[in-house]
């Protein structure tokens, strides 16, 4: 009702669970009765099912867990999954390894999310050693605006990786997910990045309403979408001059 034509899927983000096929149907049902079409889907990394342990049939149950999400993507009409590390371990290299055939023949790549200022450097070996056609960047704007992240430069240095946005503010301290605009964030210095980047998809927020101000869902969701358009505007012009 207020605009939006994409969305990204968060549910589960965290969590060992495994989608079936019944509730994917039911997923797409449900988008294509809204007009809704899936920008991307934010996979899990889980916590018994983790792709990063070192115990072996966990990681293997990580890798399971992925296949999910990456094959829930794929039904869904999407070909991006972001995925997060705490490092980059050899677990993480073997897991990585192994998910390659099974996202490629879908057509999915997997997106590394900035989290603290410390996890570029595990997003750069991660460059070093994979492709762009299965490892690209999801840049998130309130995890880049960190005291001492530096994300907006870190951007810069790997723009043309970039696959998938989570575009929200806050003050610099906490992880707000406030509305675009409504923070401390430089905005005018990320959209020019962003429109030189490799990002060619909808610009997505991920936005709440807990730190707002807003308590009204629609009135939210509408001042949402009109600060999105003021900002896809913004990069649209700059990749025209571009």
């Amino acid at each position: 009702d207020t605009g939006f034509s994409h969305v990204h899927w968060c549910h589960q983000w965290y969590t060992d669970y495994l989608y079936s096929e019944h509730e994917i149907a039911h997923i797409k049902k449900t988008l294509n009765n809204f007009s809704l079409q899936l920008l991307d889907l934010h996979a899990s990394s889980g916590k018994e099912k983790n792709w990063c342990s070192d115990i072996e049939h966990e990681r293997l149950a990580g890798v399971e867990l992925v296949k999910n999400r990456i094959h829930m993507t794929r039904k869904l009409g999407s070909d991006v999954i972001i995925m997060h590390a705490t490092e980059y371990s050899e677990s993480l290299i073997r897991s990585l390894d192994e998910l390659m055939p099974y996202a490629k023949e879908r057509d999915v790549r997997i997106a590394f999310e900035n989290l603290d200022t410390v996890y570029f450097d595990i997003i750069a070996k991660a460059f070093d050693d994979y492709a762009p056609d299965y490892i690209g960047l999801c840049y998130d704007s309130g995890h880049g605006n960190f005291t001492g992240a530096n994300g907006p430069a870190m951007l810069d240095k790997f723009k043309n990786r970039l696959i998938s946005v989570h575009l929200h503010d806050n003050d610099g301290a906490q992880d707000q997910h406030k509305p675009l605009f409504s923070g401390t964030i430089d905005w005018e210095r990320l959209y020019g990045i962003i429109a030189e980047s490799s990002y060619i998809k909808p610009l997505s927020m991920e936005v709440s309403m807990r730190n707002s101000g807003f308590t009204d869902e629609k009135i939210f969701l509408e001042e949402c979408f009109k600060n999105g358009e003021t900002f896809s505007d913004m990069v649209q012009e700059k990749r025209k001059r571009f």
